[in-house]
């Protein structure tokens, strides 16, 4: 009985015409696969494509490096050392750039000290050795006090305030042994070789320059190289090469004082 029904469920007759002709069908090609079995297989494949990208990233991935841990420790510890050495120049770099701020803002310091205190000495000394007049120095950038040029002013008796570049050669001889002189009452030395300096210096001149060297010798010993007999004569040694022979020189040193 079951297989009869069995039979009959899986096989059906047909007659297509009426003609006694009958047709055999398989009843089991005509079912429709269920939800389930498509879900089945869906996930069958996408099981499968995944596994073949893991595949192919395993295959990018390359043979495995069995020293890699090894290497790892290597790069590990120099990348310890690295950092740390890193850490040291940075720390420096900053340690650095403090000490040149501190240094700038001293320098900028004393640097506006001595300019105020030789200026004032400069503008004395200008008077003095030209018989009035006045004279300064200036900052051409007095916000950069470290980087900023310095320009002479003067102004002799019956002239207008002035560059320096524009004065006589006389002048400016006379303008840069008055801002010697300032140099030296800020900050005297104890020896200071002169050359010729009296040289574009006339009579009048010399003589305020010899008063000038006198009130100087408290503080610094004077080596002259002159010809002037003025200036020779403030004087406490003098030193010279005389010839009382043709072709032969002879050294003498005279002690006046």
């Amino acid at each position: 009985m079951l297989r009869t029904r069995a039979a009959t469920a899986a096989w059906s007759v047909v007659s297509s015409d009426g003609t006694g002709d009958v047709a055999v069908h398989d009843s089991s090609d005509l079912a429709v696969p269920s939800a389930s079995v498509l879900a089945a297989e869906q996930q069958a494949l996408s099981a499968e494509e995944a596994i073949s990208r893991l595949r192919a990233k395993i295959d990018r991935l390359g043979p495995v490096n069995m020293m890699a841990i090894e290497q790892f420790d290597e790069l590990e510890t120099r990348h310890g050392f690295l950092a740390t050495q890193r850490k040291d120049l940075v720390d420096s770099i900053a340690q650095t750039a403090e000490a040149i701020k501190r240094i700038d803002e001293t320098t900028r310091q004393r640097f506006a000290e001595a300019f105020s205190a030789i200026n004032r000495n400069f503008q004395e000394t200008f008077s003095t050795l030209f018989g009035g007049g006045r004279a300064g120095l200036t900052l051409l950038d007095e916000t950069d006090l470290l980087e900023s040029g310095i320009e002479i002013i003067a102004q002799p008796p019956g002239k207008r305030l002035q560059s320096v570049q524009l004065l006589s050669g006389g002048e400016k001889a006379l303008t840069a042994i008055a801002l010697m002189f300032g140099l030296f009452k800020y900050k005297p030395s104890p020896f200071c070789l002169l050359d010729e300096i009296d040289a574009p210096l006339d009579d009048a001149n010399i003589g305020r320059f010899v008063e000038m060297l006198r009130g100087m010798q408290q503080h610094t010993q004077f080596i002259l190289i002159t010809h002037n007999r003025k200036t020779m004569e403030i004087a406490d040694r003098l030193c010279g090469v005389t010839m009382e022979e043709p072709g032969v020189s002879k050294l003498i040193s005279v002690q006046l004082n």
